[in-house]
């Protein structure tokens, strides 16, 4: 989205301009009633092409009550542009990573019902006062802040915010960093209000998490006898009380825990729990047998998540073994979704288990499950036949033969095998016939080229292929892919060839010569990658259907081979349709920041990271503001420094 899409003016402005001649004779109707089908960024780009089109577009975008930014971050100026345009909006979701407090605050106001601000690495705890302030008709809100300092201000401004958000039913608050302690929420969740269906926390200590619960029982006021104390009224579990999907980040998990929420929250539909231990002497009371039995008593569970993370250190959910897994099996059979992560001392019976007695099961996920192996896929034809989506993360005992298992079910849209480094080219056959399957991830799997050969002439619509750390992969083989007159020629949209010694610019080549859907592409760790690639890539090459390889987000972090004379490449007229662009750790920063600013104030809708953040900056935008720079200069940078 450029400047002047978001201005609704240029691009053929005449009426004959870019066949506005012919588009005049149509009658309006008709014109209206496909404008009516297309989202906001499409109204805008067609509005571009003749003063016809956008008398036509530009009252539908006027009485838009949805928007949609999330798929690039906007600057100030940009956001302004749309929102003077969208007058009628109710329901607003916004990538905050270049906002500050002042332009989110813009756009709130009586009229909105639903709001979702993500990455907002400068946003201050102070927009949720203004959120509660502002927004008080607010029904769902999604708000992610980098952590800060001054806990105490942050339970202030989120008390604020739940005080004058009274109609909440949907509420997620996610704090990323390392700066804001988990007591932040100590005295503010017994405020949620009564109305709430959705709650999503993080952080959270594990002792606040159970007292929240365990005041919902009875009314307990406990925890607002402090310093903070805003006279919020407390909403005790009652009739209207209806909690039904609960999502936790917490620093240890714990059958207390598990135990109050079964018993204090009978309507819930979904839990996902997830704890980041610093150490295994914070599991002094952890999670075990006991504790999963007790989720029977939540008999509306249909969706289930628990995942101990390695972010913090490597350890796991030790005192759960092949039996809790089974009594967790019998007490919660209606199961369509199950998601585990840790458990070491599971075994392939435990996760059998899951497999046979949830018959409805949909979506199967395992991480770092070191005794998981192919016998846990044996002789389970029946239960694999209503999954739709299986991701075996860093499984690595899992091989070829689980994965013909996995295959057998028709309806598989998703297949992520991410880690599982035993997983060869005998099984991509099978892989390759799935008339459903969409997204395939392979990462450091031990494929060749011609494993890439067998896709290239399958069947499955393939729209997004992560092949990154496939060391055996080389060009030949992105060329077998492309090749090969399968569907994925014509249907992947996104590519992830990242971390391959043998990719050079000679698979960058084909991509652009075979692939005319990739908007998406990862060569990121690619050294053989040189500025030959990056002027293909710039040169947008129109096929002869007519359709035009049209990048939207691309990661070069850490491609050595391209020099600093490149950058000249990032400026117009070259990657017209870029949004998000990853250049850490390349030559491309040796010419200093002046360039990277001359090329934000040109293309205001490009994000440009030099962290090297993965795809979107979806694992690091909340560092993405450096603490040194004055609030004058960050407000006059619109990269990420």
């Amino acid at each position: 989205m450029n400047k002047r899409t978001a201005n609704g003016d240029g691009g053929g402005g005449g009426g004959s301009g870019g066949g506005g001649g012919l588009l005049e004779r149509l009658p309006n109707s008709i014109i209206n009633e496909i404008f009516e089908k297309l989202d906001f960024e499409t109204l805008c780009s067609a509005s571009c092409v003749s003063r016809t089109l956008r008398s036509s577009a530009s009252p539908l975008i006027s009485s838009l009550s949805t928007l949609d930014l999330s798929s690039f971050s906007p600057d100030v100026q940009t956001l302004n542009h749309i929102l003077h345009r969208c007058r009628a909006l109710k329901m607003v979701t916004v990538d905050c990573l270049r906002l500050d407090d002042s332009s989110v605050e813009n756009f709130l106001g009586e009229q909105i019902e639903e709001l979702t601000l993500l990455k907002g690495s400068s946003l201050s705890y102070q927009v949720l006062a203004s959120i509660g302030r502002k927004c008080p008709k607010l029904r769902v809100l999604v708000v992610e802040l980098a952590g800060r300092d001054f806990p105490k201000m942050f339970t202030s401004c989120f008390r604020h915010m739940l005080k004058g958000c009274s109609y909440l039913e949907s509420l997620c608050i996610k704090i990323r960093g390392s700066k804001l302690d988990a007591r932040g929420f100590r005295s503010s969740v017994v405020s949620v209000p009564n109305t709430v269906k959705v709650l999503k926390l993080q952080p959270l200590l594990i002792e606040d998490a159970i007292r929240f619960i365990n005041d919902l029982r009875d009314g307990r006021n406990s925890l607002l006898n402090d310093s903070f104390d805003l006279s919020i009224p407390f909403y005790p579990l009652s009739p209207q009380f209806t909690l039904q999907k609960l999502s936790l980040v917490l620093d240890v998990m714990s059958d207390e825990l598990i135990i109050s929420i079964s018993h204090f929250v009978p309507l819930l539909v979904e839990l996902d729990l997830e704890d980041r231990p610093h150490s295994e002497l914070q599991l002094p009371k952890d999670l075990t047998n006991s504790g999963l039995q007790h989720l029977g008593s939540c008999q509306h569970l249909i969706a289930l998540s628990l995942v101990r993370s390695r972010q913090n250190c490597p350890v796991s959910f030790k005192a759960v073994n092949d039996m809790g897994m089974f009594l967790l099996s019998e007490s919660c059979k209606g199961l369509q979704a199950v998601r585990l992560g840790g458990f070491s001392k599971v075994s392939d019976a435990g996760f059998a288990a899951i497999l046979h007695s949830c018959q409805n099961l949909k979506k199967f996920e395992v991480r770092n499950a070191s005794l998981l192996s192919d016998l846990a896929f044996h002789d389970i034809n029946g239960a694999l036949c209503s999954l739709v989506d299986v991701k075996l993360w860093s499984c690595s005992l899992i091989t070829s033969e689980s994965v013909h298992e996995l295959a057998s079910s028709s309806n598989l849209e998703v297949l992520d095998l991410s880690g599982c480094r035993s997983i060869a080219d005998s099984c991509l056959g099978r892989v390759s016939s799935l008339h459903k399957l969409t997204m395939l991830n392979l990462g450091s799997a031990d494929i060749t080229d011609g494993g890439l050969a067998i896709i290239g002439r399958g069947n499955s619509p393939i729209t997004h292929l992560c092949l990154s750390f496939c060391k055996r992969v080389t060009d030949k083989g992105i060329a077998l892919l492309f090749s090969g007159g399968g569907k994925i020629r014509e249907r992947l949209l996104a590519l992830d060839v990242g971390y391959i010694p043998g990719i050079s610019d000679r698979a960058i080549s084909t991509v652009v010569e075979f692939a005319p859907s990739v908007t998406e592409l990862c060569i990121r760790y690619c050294y053989s990658v040189t500025d030959a690639s990056l002027e293909i890539l710039a040169s947008e090459r129109t096929f002869e259907d007519g359709k035009k390889l049209v990048l939207r987000r691309l990661d070069l972090c850490n491609c050595i081979g391209l020099s600093g004379k490149s950058i000249e490449l990032l400026k117009k007229p070259f990657f017209s349709g870029l949004k998000w662009l990853g250049v850490g750790r390349t030559q491309l920063t040796s010419n200093g920041m002046t360039v990277f600013t001359e090329i934000s104030k040109e293309r205001p809708w490009l994000t440009l990271c030099l962290e090297g953040c993965e795809m979107g900056c979806h694992d690091g935008w909340q560092f993405h503001i450096s603490e040194h720079l004055s609030s004058e200069t960050q407000e006059s940078i619109y990269w990420v420094t």
